[in-house]
């Protein structure tokens, strides 16, 4: 019995990625947290696009079924995931992570496009990156001022894109038959969409997959034992002092980071480390996994797309399982029956 690939892993992503779903739509019921609801959303964008590649991989494709898979996969789920976590962490100053990697998806967009040439792009590379600019800047300013409202103004604009894609995916004409995947593994592309569509895609999943990987090494870096090999501070400054110091912060914090993984691996063996830091280095590991399988599959290379994608939701989900900070206690969805209870919960 042969046993395809491009069926069992996708059907593997998309029933982990329901049962996640579960779990934090479910977390949401009981607590009302809505960076949970906004990451039960994004999973289950997550398990209805690995569903489409199952039922592509199984039964064969057709133009309905690439137009879900491309606009549920290839522009929601990493948006959707990336915009929980900056709700999660609204109140703090991963504000400016945020805003960099809107600059950096801006940029990306320009410059894939400068790079490929989609047809059909028209003003889309001059509009996304701009819009990202402005985006930035806009955030950068209310965390600067203290306002939590920065990771709103991130829901407007996701909300809002959500919407124009989808649109924009519907009304798309693709040429005969209607969906594309490459030649030696099988695997869906989206070659056949127009370039104002398939620019979304860096301006989404970089956005998206910058902020749920550096809010979770965020999260790990502030409860870990710290080392600070370059010491830097954001607090009081203003204009030119506070974007000087950003600059230092873009190089500190990963120095920092990189200095401390030792004393956390002690404090690990010791027993002694913050259940939150191994959770959120898993979580940004799923994360990070997907986000280069997917760049990948854009660029030609497919052929670790599914793979990529079931590690990602396995990585996403052991972390979350891990983080007291999202579960505090663990049990059959939307029931009452406790699988296990964290300790003071």
């Amino acid at each position: 019995m042969n046993i395809d690939p491009n069926v069992v892993l996708p059907l593997g992503s998309s029933v982990l990625s329901f049962v996640f779903a579960a779990f934090l739509f479910d977390q949401w019921r009981e607590r009302r947290r809505p960076y949970q609801l906004i990451w039960a959303l994004g999973m289950l964008w997550y398990a209805l696009s690995a569903g489409t590649e199952f039922l592509g991989g199984f039964a064969g494709w057709s133009e309905p079924l690439y137009r879900a898979w491309y606009l549920i996969g290839a522009v929601w789920v990493a948006g959707w995931l990336g915009l929980g976590t900056a709700f999660l962490l609204a109140k703090t100053r991963f504000g400016y992570a945020f805003a960099f990697s809107l600059v950096l998806a801006g940029l990306f967009t320009f410059l894939t496009w400068r790079r490929y040439d989609y047809p059909d792009s028209g003003v889309a590379p001059y509009l996304y990156a701009g819009v990202a600019l402005a985006m930035a800047v806009a955030i950068v300013v209310l965390v600067a001022r203290g306002s939590d409202a920065w990771a709103r103004l991130a829901g407007a604009v996701i909300i809002g894109g959500t919407i124009v894609s989808a649109v924009m995916a519907l009304t798309a004409d693709l040429a005969a038959p209607g969906w594309v995947v490459d030649p030696a593994t099988h695997i869906p592309t989206g070659d056949l969409f127009p370039g104002y569509l398939r620019l979304l895609t860096p301006f989404f999943n970089i956005t998206g997959a910058f902020s749920l990987t550096l809010g979770a090494l965020y999260s790990a870096y502030v409860f870990m034992p710290k080392r600070r090999v370059i010491r830097y501070s954001l607090a009081g400054r203003r204009g030119p002092a506070l974007m000087a110091m950003l600059v230092v912060a873009v190089v500190a914090v990963p120095v920092n980071f990189v200095a401390s993984l030792p004393g956390a691996a002690l404090a690990l063996v010791r027993g002694r480390l913050h259940s939150r830091v191994p959770a959120t280095i898993l979580i940004a590991i799923g994360g990070l996994i997907p986000a280069i399988t997917s760049g990948a599959n854009r660029f030609g290379a497919t052929s670790g797309f599914f793979v990529g994608e079931l590690l990602g939701v396995i990585f996403l989900f052991t972390g979350f399982l891990v983080s007291i900070e999202v579960f505090q206690e663990i049990r059959i969805p939307f029931t009452r029956l406790v699988l296990a209870r964290r300790p003071g919960a």
